[in-house]
């Protein structure tokens, strides 16, 4: 995790958080009239309307302003947040679901878009029924607060993995209601996640046909492993680039450990952790297990079929090679058709654009990763929910953040 830096309040700066000739230009048009579905949108629930669902102990706890383990403090110099979504009024666009709706779904013709919280600081923690209380006062937040405000939405409701007896009776209490597609937990776990340890996440996950996603952030926090297999990074810069190797192991587990024999209807969305790596990654696990298939004798064929079958993996952030057309030919080399799906990662420092996404994709697999595949996973229909819709705010506007602090994630 880093510390969230506060936007600039000199007015929107963007371009110069990543200045433009550091990127590839945008080539207008690759996403131009496909279904699009971002499968990984970050919000910021008012931290007033988390505390009003918090049973006590709980709530005096959070009014003292305890939030979990903490963060690493990694320092990113472009701060977390685009610093042109700063609203006129002050707040910013994570912090509000229609202004989400209206900057981001509308102007990127998002057909659905999947609500994702940024923050894991309480899914870290040890004090596990901390933990869980602060999980499912943000998933009424989300469900009550976010979802209803823009028929786009879907949600992920969150759990903890440091007790997935606990997170499992969570899934099962909001797992059902409408809008919810996915569950969504922290790379940041205290193992593997192929061991059995997790398996009453899974099972219950199963039960109700829901997705189990892991998304970065807090490696090395609290109970969580480390952030790469040789200790600790040095930098943001590092720690940022080292995420795909957590990423990594986490894939290789629950492959080796049998995971989607022991649970064959689970499929698993990994988020944000890159794309590039996949084909060599499965080529070394495939050879491997031709050779030593004695120790995992529940594995019923090769590993590269079976990611094929229940892993997905989000785009953002895609690699950029000096050559685009290098990237184009990795994703011929997996089948990204069945296994990428669209995200921006919106609205934070590094996102992506469906136009500029959808360029990294041979243009006959594009419609697939932008949405298709997406809609399969969770059940959506490709013709999506029509035009922009009206907004109307029931009650009142939510509330400004109070401090700097809450308009942050992990980035």
């Amino acid at each position: 995790m880093t510390t969230s830096q506060p936007p600039s309040l000199d007015g929107p700066v963007a371009a110069d958080a990543i200045p433009g000739a550091l990127r590839p230009s945008i080539p207008a048009g690759a996403a131009s009239g496909l279904t699009i579905v971002d499968c990984d949108i970050h919000f910021t629930p008012d931290a007033k309307a988390i505390e009003r669902r918090l049973p006590q102990p709980w709530r005096s706890r959070w009014q003292s302003g305890s939030r979990g383990a903490g963060g690493s403090g990694y320092w990113n110099p472009n701060g977390v947040i685009r610093r042109d979504t700063r609203l006129p009024d002050g707040r910013y666009i994570d912090t509000d679901p229609y202004a989400m709706a209206e900057h981001h779904l509308d102007r990127n013709g998002i057909t659905y878009g999947m609500l994702n919280l940024a923050s894991f600081t309480f899914a870290v923690t040890p004090e596990s029924d901390w933990g869980a209380a602060i999980a499912s006062a943000t998933n009424d937040t989300i469900l009550e607060d976010w979802l209803p405000a823009d028929p786009r939405y879907r949600a992920s409701i969150l759990v903890s993995p440091v007790d997935p007896v606990l997170a499992a009776s969570e899934i099962r209490r909001v797992g059902r209601t409408q809008g919810v597609v996915q569950v969504l937990m922290p790379s940041a776990t205290p193992m593997a996640l192929g061991r059995r340890f997790f398996d009453p996440i899974y099972d219950a996950a199963c039960e109700l046909g829901l997705p189990v996603a892991v998304h970065p952030g807090f490696e090395g926090v609290g109970v969580s492993l480390q952030a790469t297999a040789v200790g600790q990074p040095g930098s943001y810069l590092e720690w940022h680039t080292s995420l795909s190797g957590v990423f990594q192991a986490h894939l290789v587990s629950l492959i080796a450990e049998g995971t989607f024999q022991r649970h064959p209807t689970l499929r698993f969305v990994l988020v944000e952790g890159g794309v590039a790596w996949v084909p060599a990654l499965l080529w070394r696990l495939d050879k491997n297990w031709r050779a030593l298939r004695m120790t995992a004798p529940w594995l019923d064929r090769a590993p590269s079929e079976i990611a094929a079958d229940h892993v997905r993996l989000t785009t953002q952030p895609i690699e950029e090679a000096p050559n685009p057309d290098h990237v184009r030919q990795v994703m011929r080399m997996f089948p990204a058709e069945r296994m990428a799906m669209f995200s921006t990662d919106f609205p934070h420092w590094d996102g992506d654009t469906p136009d500029f996404t959808a360029a990294a994709f041979p243009a006959d697999i594009r419609a697939r990763v932008m949405g298709l595949t997406a809609c399969e996973l969770y059940g959506l229909d490709p013709a999506g929910t029509g035009v922009a819709h009206a907004r109307s705010r029931p009650g009142t506007a939510p509330s400004l953040p109070a401090t700097p602090g809450t308009l942050g994630g992990y980035e």
